[in-house]
């Protein structure tokens, strides 16, 4: 038999998915049979999901949160409702994507409970874009996202952004309420986070220092506030002693259900490991290989740096094409080549990503797919209003992260490094430190690693010293995954998961497959549970079907 993105699905697996789906049809809901039922659903459900604002502020009281979880069953019931027998498989997708976000807000009241035990969930200041669809663990509602003004800015929007910023004090008012149990972790990682808070504060001050005299006093008003926060976060958080991981039934309950991973805590515990010694293993022998060559040297100035940057963006993009690995567009340049930064002169230890960067331009250039990704979002937006939205509950990740991740290595092996063999050192070093930090977060929330092991641990096994435990990144990644389920485990098993389809795919097709058809297909689906992909790509539903089975 041949598949394409669109066959159907074989007859015993449609027949397992529409009992899942809703053949045992509560009373009190209408049967719903078509994918426009299940948009309208689900624009109704995404205006569910956000709490009641109450004078421009999310109301995540005790109370409101309870309310919202005994309301929720009314969307579970009526997404039961559903019959999907007989959709294309691209509408099935569709599905079992918005089914996985009411399991995510049901995880969240039943377990994760953001609002009431992690008080870095009340950050509202984002100063740059996220390169993934949307930001990176659990955000309080009514973020305010600083890159999505135009600087300098107009008076409308410097008054916009002065009312926004008045109401970080009863946000902070309020989490001083909400915030009840008792997570130690989450406590101590918060105090960082408003740290980082003020800082940004400050930043934006001195940017937009006297553009009007509302936006200085309502940025002032708002750093008071966070300044605040964080010392009662301070006083506080000794007194907490509790477990801030979710636990490993959870976690592979929220793995399945959520995030469409077919696997346990154990097995990508497996998985990680054995990515970390073959990143280390793979890493020994490049070095072994090139132990005559000079080592890599750091850019030295800022006009070295613009240089190299944007030879590596070229480079790349001629890469691209040339050796037929994707179809090339034309926003895909302007996408990866905005994000070059600038030079950062200094005379220590860069952050772990800028001390690749700064040695080889390639190695970041290649991770930056994402904004490839983006751009596609953008430009190319999905023919389903389900997947022009970025996913809840970061289920985009092992996708996002674990393509991005992926195509550093693919790259390499496609033949990019072949003139730059120190480089490919760099490759198995960034492979080693993702997989030292997924066992950090995966350990955490199993409760047998606090986040302080776990910092130790990431640093211990991320090569050449460059992850230090006395920098900034290694907590803030430890704590952003303690935050957020399955995002540590996110770019290795993504990684994974993404080769295990490519290999399939290749399989599948033959002397048909093609490596620029793989991911052209692959970019098409969007950014979406791999696991999902491999339906639609493939045909086969066996992970999804076993992941749905009731328990």
């Amino acid at each position: 038999m041949s598949f394409t993105r669109t066959n159907a699905v074989p007859l015993p697996v449609i027949v397992v998915l529409a009992l899942l789906a809703g053949c045992a049809q509560p009373d009190d809901v209408p049967r719903a049979t078509t994918h426009d039922d299940l948009v309208t659903l689900f624009q109704e459900w995404r205006a569910f999901e956000a709490p009641a604002l109450v004078d421009g502020v999310p109301d995540y009281s005790d109370r409101a949160m309870a309310a919202q979880h005994r309301e929720l069953a009314a969307y579970q019931r009526r997404l039961a409702a559903i019959d999907t027998t007989g959709w294309p498989v691209e509408h099935q997708v569709d599905y079992h994507l918005v089914r996985a976000e009411v399991n995510g807000l049901d995880f969240d009241h039943r377990v994760r409970r953001p609002w009431a035990r992690n008080p870095a969930f009340y950050a509202m200041i984002f100063p740059s874009q996220s390169d993934v669809p949307a930001h990176e663990g659990p955000v309080i509602h009514t973020w305010i996202d600083l890159w999505t003004y135009d600087y300098p800015l107009a008076p409308a929007d410097a008054a916009d952004l002065a009312a926004r910023l008045r109401t970080v004090r009863p946000v902070l008012e309020q989490a001083r309420r909400n915030l009840v149990e008792d997570a130690h972790d989450l406590w101590v990682g918060a105090v960082r986070s408003m740290n980082g808070q003020v800082t940004d504060l400050d930043a934006l001050a001195a940017r937009v220092a006297g553009t009007s005299d509302d936006l200085d006093g309502a940025i002032a008003d708002a750093r008071a506030a966070t300044e605040a926060y964080r010392d009662w976060l301070d006083v506080e958080a000794p007194s907490k002693t509790g477990p801030s991981g979710v636990g490993k039934d959870n976690y592979t309950w929220y793995l399945q259900q959520v995030h469409l991973l077919p696997y346990t805590w154990e097995e990508e515990v497996t998985i990680a490991r054995r990515e970390l010694a073959r990143a280390h293993a793979f890493l020994r022998l490049e070095e072994h290989r090139n132990r005559d060559l000079p080592p890599l040297r750091r850019i030295a100035n800022a006009e070295e740096y613009d240089r190299a940057l944007n030879a590596a963006v070229t480079d790349y993009m001629e890469f691209l094409e040339a050796e037929e690995i994707v179809s090339v567009k034309d926003y895909m340049d302007p996408a990866i080549r905005a994000q070059i930064g600038r030079f950062t002169p200094t005379d220590g230890l860069r952050n772990f990503f800028s001390e690749v960067d700064y040695r080889e331009p390639f190695a970041m250039r290649l991770h930056g797919y994402h904004w490839f990704d983006l751009a596609r979002m953008r430009e190319e937006p999905h023919p389903s209003p389900i997947r022009q939205v970025p996913l809840l509950y970061n289920i985009f990740d092992g996708r996002a992260e674990g393509l991005a991740t992926g195509v550093e290595e693919m790259m390499m092996h496609a033949g990019l490094l072949d003139e730059r063999p120190r480089s490919r050192e760099l490759v198995y070093i960034l492979l080693a430190q993702r997989a030292a930090r997924a066992l950090g977060g995966l350990y955490m929330h199993a409760n047998e690693w606090t986040m302080e092991e776990a910092v130790q641990f990431a640093s211990a096994w991320t090569p050449r010293g460059w992850l230090p435990t006395d920098g900034d990144l290694v907590w803030f990644e430890q704590h952003l995954y303690l935050q957020q389920p399955g995002y540590g485990s996110s770019y290795v098993i993504g990684k994974v998961e993404i080769e295990k389809l490519l290999a399939e795919r290749a399989r599948q097709l033959g002397d048909a497959f093609t490596l620029r058809g793989f991911m052209d297909e692959l970019g098409a689906a969007g950014v979406i549970p791999v696991s999902l992909i491999r339906w639609e790509l493939t045909g086969q539903a066996d992970e999804i079907v076993r992941m749905t089975q009731p328990r």
